[in-house]
């Protein structure tokens, strides 16, 4: 017997004095037994609490009073109920030291909150929540939306169920040989595929999202499609230019500052960790700054640094203790009169052998381009994109888009009512980030999880972002605010977007602000159709109670920071609005969706080092100039960690079929009934049309040569609209991948 069944919509005709009335449930339904309340569904109209109809009022106060629950008990599947919780499940003690983590959220660990689902707790720590199969969300979050053939996320829980063991068996047994002998056999990958002999296939069932890379019928086991990044040049990825360029149009193109200050110096505690100021001298730089000074060069506006050091320090010592070896990294660009970055000197630091507080052991590297040198050069590289790709794994993507909005949809679930005009605003751009965030917490970023396994910080990794996480701040997360603070850009009003870029061709941050500013107007034409002065933002019970709780309990442990907005004016709630509206849809799409078209080639974002870099007279250095291939391959990611990552990210990096972009609306027309908000979000959709239509554009000029590169592939990361599958373009709603 079916004991539940998803009602989409509902319309009511020929209704006296009224005609046609439409309601869109969007919500699954269950026997009526499983609630103590009856289920109640609005029809489209919108309303501020004060001008709700009086009759309704009651029913707009029960509902939300539902969906909040008591905040006591053990959540069931069909439970509606939005309450918070910390990250008190990504370990398990009871299976032993090796999967205890400690528990993110509060003052030890600051994070946002996820939602709670009333577990029990382990028999060793009474803080940690008992993993399950069943992870409770409240129902209308998981996905109702797919066959579940079709439905991403199943890929990923494949992986870790099915692939897993399959290749620890063929490593184990040695039926795979456990190292890449070349740049050739990384590129066979894409080509020939990885062979196993069917018995192993045997254990293997894929699913239909999955099956282009696993072949079941004894050919290859492991097929990938060939990444963006090697598709027209197989060794662009090995460019100075190429490395430089993915700073600012790569998958993690956010991160890059100004550089105000030579040499760097740190924020570390100099009583603790000792005297960590960059080493790097006018020296290593002069040479290539033609024929500047360093000085003059500073001036100029002319010098970048990714700086991958003082975050990375207090955990270097114990992530160097296991398999892994690496530095920390600094590294100065220099922008050239061509509009294009160079890498000029990388500073690699690693803990001193007597203790932190004697300060780094650093070495400086400059560019090479002959004999063994320029193999030192290409590792010192290396080390610099694990870093980078660790902390775009961790910070960019999943604590800076993932975890940070989660709170956002409890908080709005449980204090805007589904009438409210902002819970009309926001509630597309939450569609699947709760599925898509319980599914991480169990088989991605879990301990011993998929991240875990294939990313240098290894059993750091989601308390590192904790630590990143105490100096998050969400009025930053604007991207003409995060441009200014890192010093790419500069407040002009007379520019056309309010700031001015130092670097001109920066292919995210000019796409990027075109895309913001489109939100923005449509948040503001929207909000000010509602709100007609300040006073009536400050009279919102609704739209207070949200804020307060946000601020108080989803993001609780920065609660007491100054740059919160106080939500007292039509301005602050288009700007927070806009703001979690850009994070959802155009910053997660950047930091994702290019995860495969770059990454998808090892050589070109490796995610481990496992070895130091080899001294000048050591075996190690003589074996680097004998078979400089191997001895890269033998330092960067392993090949089961390759295989594993490749696997993963070529999922994570998919448009599911069904995907809704920006500027598009589940249910058309239908989801508000005032003709205002329907003809601007028409507008919004027309100015995202003519977006695309002007980056195809840019992306012709030959002139701008950071949107192409060495690569030859044209940044296309925030095109809005795309098809279904691997296309390295479109903007989704929502984080739902």
């Amino acid at each position: 017997m079916q004991v539940e069944f998803y009602l989409k919509s509902l319309t009511l005709e020929d209704i006296p004095n009224h005609g046609t009335i439409h309601f869109v449930c969007n919500s699954w339904v269950y026997n009526s037994k499983n609630y103590k309340t009856d289920r109640i569904f609005f029809a489209n109209n919108t309303y501020l609490p004060s001008e709700t109809p009086a009759p309704l009022l009651k029913y707009r106060e029960e509902e939300l009073k539902n969906v909040r629950g008591d905040g006591t008990g053990e959540r069931k599947e069909w439970d509606r109920i939005y309450d918070y919780d910390v990250y008190n499940d990504l370990g398990n003690p009871d299976s032993g030291d090796k999967y205890a983590r400690p528990v993110l959220g509060g003052s030890a660990l600051p994070y946002p909150r996820r939602g709670r689902t009333g577990r029990g707790k382990t028999r060793k720590d009474p803080n940690s929540e008992k993993p399950s199969d069943f992870v409770y969300l409240p129902r209308d979050e998981a996905f109702g939306h797919l066959k579940s053939s079709d439905f991403l996320a199943y890929g990923i829980k494949s992986v870790s169920q099915d692939v897993l063991p399959v290749l620890t068996d063929a490593f184990d047994g040695n039926i795979l040989s456990l190292e890449f002998d070349n740049f050739a056999e990384v590129r066979k990958l894409y080509e020939g595929g990885v062979t196993l002999p069917t018995n192993f296939l045997s254990k293997i069932a894929p699913i239909p999202v999955i099956k282009e890379i696993f072949r079941t019928d004894g050919e290859q086991f492991l097929k990938y499609p060939p990444p963006k990044v090697m598709q027209v040049d197989k060794s662009a990825w090995m460019t100075d230019e190429e490395f430089a360029r993915e700073t600012i149009a790569g998958v993690n193109p956010n991160v890059i500052k100004i550089l105000e200050e030579f040499p760097p110096r740190s924020k570390l505690d100099t009583q603790a960790y000792g005297d960590h100021t960059c080493i790097i001298t006018k020296q290593h730089l002069e040479p290539n700054l033609g024929g500047l000074t360093v000085e003059q060069a500073i001036q100029s506006k002319k010098l970048f640094i990714l700086d991958h050091h003082d975050y990375l320090i207090p955990y270097l010592r114990k992530i160097n203790a296991t398999t892994t070896k690496t530095y920390a990294t600094r590294t100065i660009f220099f922008l050239k009169s061509d509009g294009t970055l160079t890498p000029l000197a990388i500073e690699l630091s690693k803990p001193h052998p007597q203790g932190e507080e004697y300060g780094p052991v650093s070495e400086v590297y400059v560019p090479s381009s002959e004999g063994v040198e320029a193999y030192i050069w290409l590792l010192a590289k290396a080390y610099v994109v694990v870093n980078d790709s660790c902390y775009h794994q961790l910070v960019s993507h999943w604590l800076n888009t993932h975890a940070v909005v989660e709170p956002f949809v409890i908080a709005t679930n449980r204090h805007l009512s589904v009438v409210h005009p902002i819970y009309k605003l926001l509630f597309p751009h939450y569609r699947d980030t709760m599925n898509i965030n319980s599914l991480a917490r169990k088989s991605l970023v879990n301990a011993d999880g998929i991240i875990e396994k294939t990313f240098l910080w290894g059993r750091y990794a989601l308390e590192m972002s904790a630590v990143v996480y105490k100096d998050w701040v969400f009025t930053d997360q604007a991207l003409p605010n995060d441009l200014v603070k890192r010093g790419v850009a500069v407040k002009d009003p007379s520019a056309p977007h309010g700031v001015r870029l130092l670097i001109e061709d920066y292919p995210y941050a000019s796409d990027g602000l075109e895309i913001w500013d489109a939100i923005r107007s449509w948040v503001q034409e929207y909000v000010s159709f509602y709100y007609k002065s300040d006073a009536a933002i400050q009279q919102d019970p609704e739209l207070q109670a949200w804020w307060k709780e946000l601020v108080q309990v989803g993001h609780g442990d920065l609660k007491d920071k100054p740059w919160w907005q106080k939500m007292q004016t039509c301005e602050e709630l288009i700007e927070a609005s806009a703001t979690l509206i850009w994070i959802a849809s155009a910053l997660h799409a950047a930091v994702n969706f290019g995860q495969y078209p770059y990454g998808g080639l090892i050589l070109n974002r490796p995610t481990i080092s496992r070895r130091f870099m080899p001294e000048k007279g050591s075996a190690e250095y003589a074996a680097l100039a004998k078979n400089p291939e191997k001895e890269f391959l033998k330092t960067i990611t392993g090949k089961k960690e390759t295989l594993i990552d490749l696997t993963i990210i070529e999922i994570l990096s998919r448009h599911a079929s069904d995907e809704f972009y920006l500027g598009e609306r589940d249910g058309g027309d239908f989801w508000t009934s005032d003709a205002g908000p329907l003809e601007a979000f028409k507008r919004f959709g027309k100015k995202l049309q003519e977006i695309e239509h002007k980056l195809i554009q840019k992306n012709k000029d030959e002139t701008l040569r950071n949107r192409t590169g060495p690569a030859k592939m044209p940044y296309t990361l925030l095109y809005p609209s795309s098809e279904e599958g691997l296309t390295f373009r479109g903007i989704p709603n929502s984080i739902s991948i």
